[in-house]
């Protein structure tokens, strides 16, 4: 089949979904002819579309025009509304069986696939280096945990993925398995080998789960990884807002055709129902409507954008200053591909710290880029979109150099400590009456929060774990180094934790 040009652009074949339909946003669409009628608006939002109103003034009157509330004749109230119509599209863009529309984040996401896992299972195969938001959906459901460590990168102080291997391990380990959770890709855009992974799930007789917030414009262009849903996923969060080009806060939910799809699908329609606000943005809805036409009309632009930062990737290795993190990718068995859209630079290697470049680059270049570690900076191009690279090198070329040779060498290897034995599900410890004391007070007591060092962002301590020694020894000498940080804790120092009383 050739690919085709439109008014919109290249309509690729090798997008997941292809077919005409993908040419319209039917609930934009929609939204914005209602927002071009004379309306008289009695209704909530209270700011009524007033060209008059503060709102309008500083955000323009056509936001404001656009902002509906829900249950609308004519957008989704009804039958075959522009809503289901955009849904559907969606679904078929990504792949899907079903689609679900998140206003709240791919985290909302995340707890609805936390929330419906009980109906599978007693206990969840969980990597350990999740989103907090998983964490937050044990302890909405009250699940048991069996977490798989990701490999560590202890110069760059990141974590990556699990393999495939360990996974099937794990699961030897819980006959009463629910499904296996895991994030793919990370940060950094590594990439796990979710094919096998599918695989040992499946053998076990448990779906797979995956957390692709970072990859919600992967399958969409032949020099993207592949999805996770077209590599045997049986639930995908997507967070499209991150480089699929939707509003800020706006993200989906996939559910796979395969043999756990009539299961999953009226359940995660029920969690869904659970946790979506009853007055979700027009706003946000559009922009999702909106991103999945452009990537999969757009792919032309997406080529370009993947161009633009494979260009930066050969600058920084030509000029030999700083070095490409994904370069090493390879020595690590859990990372099959890289997002070409992440563009990831060891900026010791050139003399500067990650957090001080990234502070830098905001100040003084007005450019911002993602993540910072104390080893790198992370930036993103976004599917579609071609920032000023040339002022991105630039600029990164001209920062200072404060550290001596001693300062840029390779960090001591990163020794985790063990987490303690789990005695409580996260929900039952989350729920306790509990207490506050001094750090090494705490220590064979029960934590009620979660801590995790930065870096590389693992859980240490979950709630219903026992707080050991070791741990917070880890964690008082990531809280006091530079730019070291743990999230959760109290104080910076991390001299008090919350403990079941």
């Amino acid at each position: 089949m050739n690919t085709r040009t439109t008014d919109h652009g290249t309509l690729s074949p090798t997008s997941p979904g292809s077919g005409s339909g993908q040419l319209s946003a039917p609930y934009a669409e929609a939204v914005l002819a209602l927002a071009g009628r004379d309306w008289l608006r009695l209704n909530v939002p209270g700011h009524a579309a007033a060209s008059g109103s503060d709102l309008a003034g500083f955000f323009g009157s056509r936001i404001t025009a656009l902002d509906f509330p829900p249950l609308l004749d004519g957008i989704d109230l009804g039958r075959d509304t522009p809503l289901d119509r955009a849904l559907a599209l969606a679904a078929e863009a990504w792949g899907a069986r079903r689609t679900w529309f998140l206003t709240n984040g791919a985290s909302q996401g995340n707890q609805i696939a936390s929330m419906v896992a009980p109906a599978l299972g007693r206990t969840l195969v969980v990597q350990r280096s999740v989103h907090s938001s998983v964490i937050d959906g044990l302890v909405l459901s009250g699940m048991d945990a069996v977490f798989v460590q990701p490999s560590v990168d202890p110069a760059q102080g990141i974590a990556h993925g699990v393999t495939a291997a360990d996974v099937a391990a794990a699961l030897e380990r819980t006959p009463d398995a629910a499904a296996v959770y895991i994030v793919s890709p990370s940060y950094f855009g590594a990439v796990a080998d979710v094919r096998a992974i599918a695989d040992a799930a499946h053998a076990a007789g448990v779906p797979l789960i995956v957390d692709e917030a970072w990859g919600s414009h992967f399958g969409f262009h032949p020099s993207l990884p592949e999805g996770a849903l077209a590599l045997g996923a049986d639930m995908v969060t997507s967070s499209t807002h991150k480089l699929a080009g939707s509003l800020t806060q706006s993200a989906m939910l996939h559910v796979a055709e395969g043999p756990f799809a009539d299961r999953l699908e009226p359940l995660v329609d029920r969690a869904f129902r659970l946790v979506q606000s009853t007055s979700a943005s027009s706003l946000l809805t559009a922009s999702l409507d909106l991103a999945r036409r452009t990537l999969v009309v757009d792919t032309g632009a997406t080529a370009t954008s993947v161009a633009a930062a494979d260009r930066v990737r050969k600058v920084v290795r030509a000029l030999g200053r700083f070095t490409v993190v994904s370069d090493g990718f390879d020595a690590f068995p859990d990372i099959v591909a890289a997002d070409p859209l992440r563009i990831a630079i060891d900026t010791r290697a050139g003399g500067i710290t990650g957090h001080e470049a990234r502070r830098l680059l905001f100040r003084d270049h007005q450019i911002m880029v993602e993540v910072a570690t104390d080893a790198a900076i992370v930036a993103v191009i976004g599917a579609g979109f071609v920032p000023d690279t040339d002022r991105f090198l630039e600029a990164l070329h001209t920062l200072p150099s404060p550290l001596t040779a001693t300062g840029t060498e390779q960090a001591a290897m990163l020794r985790l400590p063990a987490p303690g034995a789990a005695k409580l599900t996260a929900r039952e410890a989350f729920l306790s009456p509990t207490r506050v004391l001094p750090a090494e007070q705490a220590v064979g007591r029960i934590s009620a929060d979660t801590l995790a060092a930065y870096p590389p962002g693992i859980p240490n301590v979950l709630p219903g774990e026992v707080i050991t020694a070791e741990v917070v020894h880890f964690l008082q000498q990531t809280a006091t180094a530079p730019n070291g940080h743990v999230r959760g804790a109290l104080d910076l120092g991390v001299t008090r934790l919350r403990v079941v009383d």
